[in-house]
């Protein structure tokens, strides 16, 4: 299936305080030159914020990154739970058509969709509220028919009882997910064949339908206003959270630091920083997007350290590259995409390859 971003995308996007207190604290799960594995959270956190990933929302993400926007976008039209479409204002119902549920009565859940939402998925309603798509397994087979109604499964459906969670949505009323014939979970339909011993002390509900009626609107998306999760180790203000059980290392040993000390400067001498300048020669720089590997957010990078023509990056020697390669996000990817050779060859006017694609289609890299 082809997706593609919507016809009409928003000026801009920017994540709520509280969202990007969440979001940088994602980015620092992953070690230094790694904060692209935050791609898929981040994407997620946008989605639960605004509904739907818009093209600014995409862009705003992969300069978090560090990532070329295309790469973002590959992320997000290969998941299909990023929805590239403005979805209903209050629920976006995905019913499952895979094989127990389509022998179940899916396509009856589907008409239902087709009469009260929308003829087409991802349509929206009249008036906005709801929309609806058919998706691949959702793994409740023992339930069949169901669907997803935001972070929660409403199984055991009848084309009655799913109209009636579709008519309570519209309505603005919170419906209850889980099995909608009086199951308990996933137990046979018969009733309990082992284990009838507990059936008298059991909760009213299982524990994923508990968890959802305790938070009180079962299709609430995430905005920023809960609490804010962050990553274990760090507070609830995004500072780094004290240990209580571990003690503090033992302080090194004076012989020791002589060789941390050494390493340093070996370290520090394998770097020569290359020459570069203050501005464009004439005011008129190169276009060092024509590089395979940079893009507008990098090329600015490289600007910002005094880099501004081909020939400067040509010239760059290992310790050269040494020295630069410690001031970008992700490192080796002067060597690994081949830098210096093809800025040699732009800088006498030759033309490469990727050069030539990139002003073809206009398409960069990060």
């Amino acid at each position: 299936m082809l997706r593609r971003l919507h016809p009409e995308q928003p000026e801009s996007f920017a994540f709520t305080a509280a969202n990007q207190q969440w979001a940088e604290a994602q980015i620092t799960k992953y070690p230094e030159g790694r904060q692209a594995s935050a791609v898929i959270p981040l994407l997620w956190r946008a989605q639960e914020q605004e509904g739907w990933l818009s093209r600014p929302a995409i862009e705003s993400v992969a300069d978090m990154l560090g990532m070329a926007y295309i790469r973002v976008l590959e992320v997000a039209s290969f998941y299909f739970m990023f929805q590239l479409q403005p979805v209903g204002s209050v629920a976006h119902i995905q019913v499952c058509g895979t094989t127990s549920c389509m022998i179940c009565g899916a396509e009856d859940l589907i008409a239902v969709c087709k009469e009260k939402i929308a003829a087409k998925p991802h349509e929206l309603s009249a008036d906005g509220k709801l929309s609806w798509e058919e998706v691949e397994c959702l793994g409740s087979c023992t339930n069949a028919p169901m669907a997803q109604i935001g972070k929660d499964y409403y199984e055991d459906l009848t084309a009655e009882s799913f109209g009636k969670i579709i008519d309570d949505l519209a309505a603005g009323k919170v419906p209850t997910p889980g099995p909608q014939n009086g199951r308990y979970a996933a137990e046979p339909l018969k009733g309990l064949s082992s284990l009838s011993e507990h059936e008298a002390g059991k909760p009213k509900y299982n524990a994923s339908v508990e968890l959802a009626t305790d938070l009180g609107d079962t299709v609430k998306r995430i905005d920023g206003t809960e609490v804010p999760i962050l990553t274990p180790w760090l507070g609830k203000d995004g500072k780094a959270a004290a240990t209580k059980a571990a003690p503090k290392p033992p302080k090194a040993p004076a012989a020791a630091k002589p060789a941390v000390k050494q390493v340093e400067e070996a370290r520090k001498a394998t770097e020569d920083q290359p020459e570069t300048l203050t501005g464009a020669r004439d005011g008129k720089p190169d276009d060092l997007k024509m590089l395979k590997g940079v893009g507008p957010k990098l090329e600015e990078t490289l600007n910002e350290l005094g880099f501004f023509h081909y020939d400067q990056i040509a010239a760059w020697t290992p310790a050269n590259v040494a020295w630069v390669d410690e001031r970008l996000k992700f490192k080796g990817r002067i060597e690994r995409d081949g830098w210096i050779e093809q800025a040699g060859k732009l800088a006498v006017g030759e033309e490469t390859e990727f050069a030539k694609r990139a002003k073809e289609d206009g398409t960069y890299e990060d």
